[in-house]
């Protein structure tokens, strides 16, 4: 039985579009949009867990036509689709908007990533930018400046707000799959020029390291497949902070032989970029003793508020 407290949460706490309803019609509006959502879960799961590529690949297309039916309705923004579990709902911290993500597997080598974002427009109609993964085709990711036309594909799990110059800046942390011997975790910010996403930017500085690296657009680390590498947001520090990363067995050009190594980089924001932190801890932490912010588990998805957090604020 589904949980009524999202519903609940809804109803005293939306948008000032949907207050604006009759309390009749605020039901009407969650009980269509409940049964919508209800349709959706059994696709939703088989694109993540179905035991064929064909039974995905036709669950991700009924799914698609189906989140995008859903979004249609009137005020969608404020409705969680909190029981879509393989699929990542992110709200920006400013309610402004929010990304769907979810990952396709088509066999051990082939990984493709959808998505899409929608943005919080004041007459609760529905503006939809489709992400399309081109990741394949984008030529130098770590400095390309993309649109959502030409997304490098991730399943986000962490949305940081920053600002500079009044100028709002959102910082997006997700993974990669990439192959069946490495998997990518990546950071890069997402801005809106005229209304319109654009990934990346001249975002990522390591002016402060001994050895200057160029600026870059984004950042990502590949490691081994159970490498168990990470990258998080630590609140109370406000830096990023993922592992340092070695080759298991010297071979320095294999990243599918990259693990932690017990230390810990990060980077701080300031003066509108990132800037590199070469060593955040002046001593070696054991495993699990990093500051943690939530699990992330690839593959099988589990991206949702953390008790007692609501996304949609």
């Amino acid at each position: 039985m589904k949980s009524i407290f999202p519903y609940f949460f809804l109803l005293c706490t939306v948008s000032t579009g949907l207050s604006a309803f009759s309390q009749t019609s605020k039901s009407s509006f969650l009980t269509e949009m409940a049964v919508r959502e209800d349709s959706m879960k059994a696709y939703a799961f088989d694109i993540v867990n179905a035991r064929e590529a064909a039974e995905r690949f036709r669950a991700d297309s009924i799914f698609t036509r189906m989140l995008v039916r859903a979004l249609k309705e009137k005020h969608s923004f404020s409705y969680p689709f909190d029981s879509l579990q393989t699929i990542s709902r992110l709200y920006a911290p400013d309610s402004s908007f929010r990304i769907f993500t979810w990952q396709l597997v088509q066999d051990e080598t082939t990984f493709r990533r959808h998505g899409a974002i929608q943005m919080n427009t004041a007459d609760g109609s529905l503006a939809l930018y489709p992400l399309l993964d081109k990741t394949q085709l984008v030529e130098d990711i770590q400095n390309a400046i993309t649109n959502n036309e030409e997304w490098v594909g991730a399943i986000y799990y962490k949305i940081i707000q920053t600002s500079y110059q009044n100028k709002k800046f959102y910082t997006l942390l997700g993974y990669d799959e990439n192959s069946f011997r490495s998997t990518k975790k990546r950071i890069e910010v997402l801005t809106f020029n005229n209304g319109k996403p654009v990934f990346g930017g001249p975002f990522f500085s390591f002016e402060k390291d001994s050895l200057h690296k160029p600026v870059q657009a984004r950042f990502s680390i590949e490691y081994k497949k159970d490498g168990n590498a990470s990258i998080k947001y630590d609140e109370e520090l406000d830096i990023i902070i993922f592992d340092h990363l070695i080759s298991e067995n010297n071979q320095p050009t294999k990243k599918y032989t990259y693990i932690p190594d017990g230390d810990y980089e990060g980077f701080k924001w300031e003066s509108g970029k990132w800037v590199h932190i070469d060593k955040v801890f002046t001593f070696k932490l054991e495993d699990g003793q990093a500051p943690v912010e939530r699990p992330v588990r690839e593959g099988k998805l589990d991206i949702t508020p953390a008790p007692g957090k609501r996304k949609n604020r």
